[in-house]
């Protein structure tokens, strides 16, 4: 999906926003007169409230138990740093079997693969479930049988990249993620299953539900992957947020590579389009035929072995 067409997403989130923000104005106004004839338990009662709303507020959406703005400074320092938030130490966590600045490369497949696809997607994204169920299955087998090795990176644009945006438009992207990371922890089969279900057409929510922000939900469909299922440090990760501030980093990359649109594909390099307005290839079809195209051009084999590179080595012909 592109950025432009989230846009009219955010602005009917905004709005849902305010019309919240008036209905609370109201009951605000209407707390402040009863108040006034009333005692100090219910000045202190209002408070109180106050303070629960703006701590949900930093915390996210509703199910999500990580502290974003924690998360944040702590992504600022990377990997192997720390910083203080209301008086606690936060380190930065890397999932294993990542590599690169901050441990935000996750490149999964053969490494002596010829090839590599970067996949550029967001968990929100409806139009990235819908690859995924109509062609994720290629990549899968694609990526088992060498044909190319997969570099995923996820941007978090449908939450929004800013304070403001992230008030109003949710944190499943960002959440979901994190949870990915902690899947990734696991292996990288675990992640990929994990990824699998997320964007089912079963699991994988409206682009407007921010289903994706509720931890629970996020263990309660881990529990499809057999990897996953009650591994207690997986659960105990999501809950944390151990992987919140790798998330965001991850999603920076995102932004610094300057991809407009998810999902994109790039095959060495070159931005796979299935015509000539740049849309993405979501059929089998579309999408093996510029892959294949690529491989050709580049002179180089797909991976899965042909006729007569087996010859050449000596290996018979499955």
């Amino acid at each position: 999906m592109s950025k432009r067409n989230s846009q009219e997403a955010k602005r009917a989130a905004r709005e849902r926003l305010r019309i919240e923000r008036e209905k609370q104005a109201k009951k605000e106004r209407m707390r402040r007169q009863l108040v006034v004839g009333g005692s100090i338990v219910g000045v202190l009662a209002i408070a109180a409230g106050v303070g629960v709303a703006v701590a949900n507020m930093n915390s996210g959406g509703e199910g999500d138990s990580s502290n974003w703005s924690a998360a944040k400074k702590v992504a600022t320092k990377g990997a192997g740093g720390t910083a203080t938030v209301d008086g606690e130490k936060l380190s930065y966590a890397a999932p294993a079997n990542t590599s690169g600045k901050n441990g935000t490369d996750i490149v999964i497949g053969d490494k002596d693969a010829q090839h590599t696809l970067e996949i550029y997607e967001d968990m929100r994204c409806p139009v990235c479930a819908a690859f995924e169920q109509n062609t994720g299955d290629v990549v899968l087998k694609d990526i088992e049988k060498g044909k190319y090795k997969a570099s995923f990176t996820f941007g978090t644009f449908l939450d929004g990249d800013t304070d403001e945006e992230l008030s109003s438009n949710g944190t499943g992207s960002k959440n979901a993620l994190s949870a990915l990371g902690a899947a990734l922890n696991v292996s990288p089969d675990a992640f990929l299953e994990y990824k699998k279900v997320l964007f089912s057409k079963e699991d994988h929510p409206a682009e407007t539900d921010d289903a994706f922000a509720d931890d629970q939900h996020l263990i309660d469909l881990a529990q499809k992957v057999d990897e996953l299922k009650g591994d207690k440090k997986f659960e105990k990760a999501v809950k944390q947020g151990t992987y919140d501030s790798w998330a965001l980093n991850v999603s920076q990359k995102f932004r610094d590579s300057g991809v407009q649109g998810t999902p994109t594909f790039k095959l060495d390099g070159t931005h796979l389009k299935a015509n000539a307005q740049g849309s993405p290839p979501m059929t089998p079809e579309q999408f093996n035929t510029l892959v294949d195209q690529e491989i050709a051009k580049s002179g180089g084999k797909d991976g899965g072995g042909d006729e007569q590179s087996d010859k050449k080595e000596g290996r018979p012909k499955e």
